[in-house]
Order: C-alpha cells, then sequence, then structure tokens
C-alpha cells in the first residue's frame, strides 16, 4: 500500500458465512496500525453497505455512491461488509435478474479494490447452528431468514460472481470461528 492510498477492501459471502466475526479482526489491526488521532478511529473506515438496500431498485445507485465515498477518501483503509456482487447476487435469488456489473468492476479495479470472499465448508449444519444463534441474537432477522440449505445455494453464487469478477479475489474459510489463520492469510494477501 502506497502512503497515498488505503487499502480498499470487500468482504462478500453469503449470510452467515462468518463476514462480520473476521472484518471486526481485520479492521481491528489496520485501524490501530494505521490510526493518527486519540479520539478518532481513523485508521480504518468499516461501511456495513447492505442494511436492506442490495437488491432492490436503490442498490447500483447505492454502489455509486459508496465508489464515490472510497474516492474522496482514498488515503484511508476502507473495508466494505458487500458491496456490488451482493447487489448482483441478491437481485438474482430475488427476482431472477441479473444486474451488469461491468462499469462498476472497472472503477474499482483503478482503485484497486479487492474481494475477500468468505466461505464455508459444504454443510447444512454449520448454517443451522449459525441461523440458531443469529436468530437468538437478533429477532428481526427471522423475516428475512432462509432455510439452511438456501444458504449453501446462496454460497455457490458468490463463489460463480467472484470468479467472474476482474478483481483481486482471496477466498477464505470461515468454516471455523475463531480463526487466526484466517485473519493472517488476508493480512498477508494484502500486504500487512
Amino acid at each position: 500500500m502506497s502512503k497515498k492510498e488505503g487499502h480498499k477492501l470487500i468482504f462478500e459471502g453469503a449470510e452467515l458465512s462468518g463476514k462480520s466475526s473476521i472484518i471486526h479482526l481485520v479492521y481491528d489491526y489496520l485501524e490501530k496500525k494505521y490510526n493518527t488521532h486519540r479520539f478518532i478511529l481513523d485508521g480504518c473506515h468499516w461501511f456495513n453497505s447492505d442494511v436492506g438496500i442490495f437488491g432492490t431498485k436503490y442498490g447500483r445507485e447505492v454502489v455509486g455512491k459508496y465508489i464515490e465515498i472510497a474516492k474522496i477518501m482514498r488515503e484511508k483503509n476502507i473495508i466494505f461488509e458487500k458491496l456490488h456482487i451482493s447487489d448482483q447476487v441478491y437481485h438474482q435469488i430475488n427476482s431472477g435478474l441479473r444486474i451488469d456489473y461491468k462499469d462498476i468492476e472497472e472503477k474499482l479495479l483503478e482503485m484497486n479494490v479487492k474481494i475477500i470472499l468468505c466461505t464455508v465448508r459444504n454443510d447444512q449444519k454449520i448454517f443451522e447452528a449459525r441461523l440458531k444463534d443469529r436468530l437468538t441474537l437478533y429477532s428481526h432477522y427471522g423475516r428475512i431468514s432462509r432455510k439452511p440449505e438456501d444458504y449453501l445455494n446462496i454460497q455457490k453464487i458468490y463463489v460463480e460472481k467472484t470468479k467472474k469478477s476482474k478483481l483481486p479475489v482471496f477466498t477464505v474459510d470461515l468454516t471455523d470461528l475463531p480463526n487466526p489463520k484466517a485473519v493472517k492469510d488476508i493480512l498477508a494477501w494484502i500486504g500487512e
């Protein structure tokens, strides 16, 4: 990473794949290392980019706005928890639409954005356990939850979409959490 350009990372993957768990640790590392202010967390910025936007008519425009933010903050480290791949996946699974993001991919490529694809072993029981935990923590998640086997199918779509991406992609298996090795591998891959 040059001194004028921060890391730009997109963590993608099916819901319940462990994105937030791993992002938390990568964020903490980058934030501590690059922080310049005692009272402001300015070493890394973490955007939970979805929150009910992707797969809707607002997805593409919001992705564009996040890209504008990343350009404004080009010297900062930025983590996006889901972005254009998630919008594509959600459109496909919820309405059957195939959304073209070639123009957005070009912009992201120019900004040296990298994708970390979070996956888990092809085992329905993993999603069963994680779904149970999610519903215990966040009752509202029940309104959008799916059957455990659906998450496995959605994971396959994420893998397919990221294989077609022009951006550099690092796939990490988050079957086991916590996973300090995965954090080390991600940091090494981004040059940390």
